[in-house]
């Protein structure tokens, strides 16, 4: 791929001015505070006071006063901590303005909301103290780090060992029950899909289904109440906040940081006609990306775009981060359709873009982990590999290079009895994405995943062809259509024992490849015990048993978990397994690893069969270039075709034994290591990997 070169650098001083600070509700002294808020176009601002019980009887209105820059400001004694309030914005009436001075909206930096109605939201101020009794944030390396993606709810609603008290609950999810299993696996890092205050959409409403993935924010400051207890939601937004603090603080205690999955680039106002909740009566024509003419520039397809080329739309964006960072102790970000946050005034994507810039070298946000989703729906909207140094990205190619490779190749294979393709796009992702990150990036710019929440579960990927939506309420028009999945000769459930034993190797090769490839890897939360959708590739809508974890698992369901139990552990182990640096031709890179690539024969890769689909086979040696761990060399065997093949161990110098590690031949890792000279003959019945040490 061809770089496009860099633009200058865009300047911060707007998204940093000092008008923009402190907006939202603030101590003022003497018992007092202060509400700020950002319009630009407005003429007039007043805060809504109301009843502690009822909220809709306001008990004061009080005038804001301009102040520059585009801030209203109000200092006033009625403003304490739980106090029920909203904004009510004026305006001119014209081409993107949405003003109606009757609106009552919620205020964009509430840290806490309560609802009396749908569509009905009051701002709520909390306190927010917390003692975090001294526990710190774990600051895995990126290196060691092991994402694990789930739900809030979905993994612990049907736990056994959790409380039904605590099910599908922020103090659920730090169970211990569920903490022994996050550590029993090795996973580092906990990934939390959306937990900003969100809402439902009219239209799934009538459908009498529900957003449950939670992308479509009403606020990017307050925790989602309905996954707190009952008892904290009856104590109130002071009470939510607090049972959030408190899973990080067990969660760190653990050792495991806590990812969160955010939704900055659009909101729950949808497109015109939807929702007026919050910056849609504030000053639409400056919080959405528009055409001269008032039309939603759409780069989400989601309605609205929040347009992050206004200073005070970045700066609400920074100021969430700096939140959640600092008084929530969160210890990364994954931004979902990053891209859109990157466009600038001509709703192009730089990555010199001041928001991309200053969430990297932002001191508030110093040691915190930032992951792009690197895509929207716009135009040049797919960028990945473009982020740059600092970011990590979800990698697109990676995931579809490896379902190609193991799936939807052997698929073609089994009809025209030849591969499509060769081993050697597999080998460049297995090693890095070296042709997608540079080399200043290195392989940890990548975030490998074969699955995510959005599409098929892993079981799914490997027993269906199609995707199967009804149930989505769209006629199975939702969801990708294209998903390179490969159902080994039966669609769905089936008792074809054959077609199960295949299915379970896929599986076991598609695990294999992500944890032991060069990158941060992704695990789907579920993946690990083959969890299933029914075929349903796009279940947001569906807060039931479909999406929720089950916890008591067949056999091979207990043996396809402690292959990755195995697999993450050898990870760990094995620093040769996780790169920090590319290595160099020409120089000792400390912390790489040095790679030697060998065919069946134990002979040097020849170039001609990188790219022959009937050479399907390679050895793939990497030596690790010690910095802070002892030396390591693994060898890790692959072979992307149903036929048996005899593989020759290399000769290496300085290596006299393999000792084996780990095999996807096995429907339980063994529980005993066998050793190999260098020329023996490893058999392999079909698609496999097989991982030694060399010693």
């Amino acid at each position: 791929m061809v770089r496009p070169e860099p633009p200058a650098v865009t300047s911060t001083a707007g998204l940093l001015s000092p008008s923009l600070d402190g907006l939202g509700v603030t101590r003022a002294g003497d018992g007092a505070m202060t509400l700020r808020i950002w319009s630009a176009h407005a003429d007039a601002v007043e805060l809504v006071l109301f009843d502690d019980t009822d909220l809709d009887w306001a008990i004061a209105v009080l005038p804001l006063e301009p102040v520059g820059g585009g801030v209203w400001s109000v200092t006033t004694e009625h403003l304490r901590p739980g106090s029920r309030y909203a904004v009510r914005v004026g305006g001119p009436q014209g081409v993107g303005n949405t003003f109606n001075p009757r609106t009552l909206l919620i205020e964009p930096y509430s840290r806490g909301l309560v609802s009396g109605d749908f569509e009905d939201w009051r701002s709520v101020v909390v306190d927010g103290g917390f003692d975090w009794g001294g526990v710190e944030k774990p600051r895995t390396p990126l290196d060691r780090t092991v994402i694990y993606e789930g739900h809030v709810k979905g993994m612990s609603k049907r736990h056994p060992g959790v409380p039904p008290a605590l099910h599908g609950t922020y103090a659920g999810l730090a169970h211990p029950a569920m903490i022994e299993h996050f550590l029993g696996l090795g996973v580092t890092s906990i990934e939390l899909l959306p937990v900003h205050a969100f809402a439902t959409e009219p239209r799934l409403l009538q459908l009498g289904l529900t957003n449950y993935w939670g992308y479509n924010s009403l606020n990017f400051f307050t925790p989602h109440g309905a996954y707190a207890t009952q008892q904290s939601r009856r104590e109130g937004p002071e009470a939510i906040l607090r049972e959030f603090k408190g899973m990080v603080k067990l969660l760190h205690e653990a050792g495991l940081e806590v990812l969160l999955d955010v939704v900055y680039n659009h909101t729950a106002e949808e497109g015109i006609g939807g929702p007026r909740s919050s910056l849609r009566g504030i000053d639409n024509r400056s919080y959405y990306r528009q055409t001269e003419e008032g039309d939603y520039i759409d780069v989400t397809g989601c309605g609205n775009s929040v347009n992050t080329a206004t200073d005070a739309a970045s700066r609400l964006v920074l100021d969430s981060l700096r939140y959640w960072a600092d008084e929530v102790q969160i210890d990364g970000f994954r931004f979902d359709l990053a891209v859109t946050l990157g466009r600038d005034e001509n709703h192009a994507f730089t990555p010199e873009h001041p928001l991309l810039q200053q969430i990297l070298h932002d001191e508030k946000l110093a040691g915190v982990k930032m992951i792009a989703e690197p895509w929207d729906v716009g135009l040049g909207g797919w960028q990945t590999g473009n982020f740059g140094d600092g970011w990590s990205e979800w990698n697109d190619r990676y995931r579809d290079r490896v379902r190609n490779f193991w799936l939807s190749d052997i698929d073609y294979a089994r009809r025209a009895d030849t591969s499509p393709t060769g081993i050697g796009g597999f080998a460049t992702r297995l090693a890095g994405s070296s042709n997608t990150f540079s080399a200043e990036r290195g392989p940890l710019a990548s975030v490998n995943f074969v699955t995510a929440h959005d599409g098929f579960t892993l079981r799914d990927l490997v027993s269906y062809d199609v995707k199967h939506n009804l149930g989505n309420g769209e006629q199975n028009r939702d969801g990708a259509d294209t998903n390179r999945s490969f159902n080994h000769g039966a669609e769905g459930a089936t008792n074809d024992e054959r077609v199960l034993a295949a299915r379970r190797t896929a599986m076991r090769n598609l695990l294999g490849t992500l944890l032991l490839s060069a990158g941060v890897p992704m695990l789907t939360a579920g993946d690990e015990f083959g969890r299933t959708q029914r075929g349903n590739n796009n279940a947001y809508c569906h807060d039931s048993p479909l999406t929720w974890l089950a916890w008591e698992h067949a056999q091979w369901q207990q043996d396809l978990t402690e292959h990755v139990r195995t697999l993450i552990r050898l990870r760990r182990e094995n620093p040769a397994l996780r790169p920090v640096h590319y290595a160099r031709p020409d120089a000792t890179t400390p912390s790489a690893s040095v790679l030697s690539w060998f065919d069946e024969f134990g002979a040097t890769m020849a170039p001609e069969r990188w790219a022959d689909p009937a050479h399907r086979t390679l050895q793939y040696v990497a030596t690790s270039t010690p910095e802070t761990e002892e030396l390591n060399r693994i060898l890790l065997i692959v072979h992307g075709a149903e036929h048996p093949v005899d593989v020759i161990l290399p000769r290496l110098d300085g290596v006299e034994s393999f000792v084996s590690l780990w095999s996807s031949v096995d429907e339980r890792p063994a529980d005993t290591a066998r050793t190999f000279a260098p020329g023996d003959t490893v058999a392999l019945p079909g698609a496999a990997m097989q991982l030694f040490r060399a010693d």
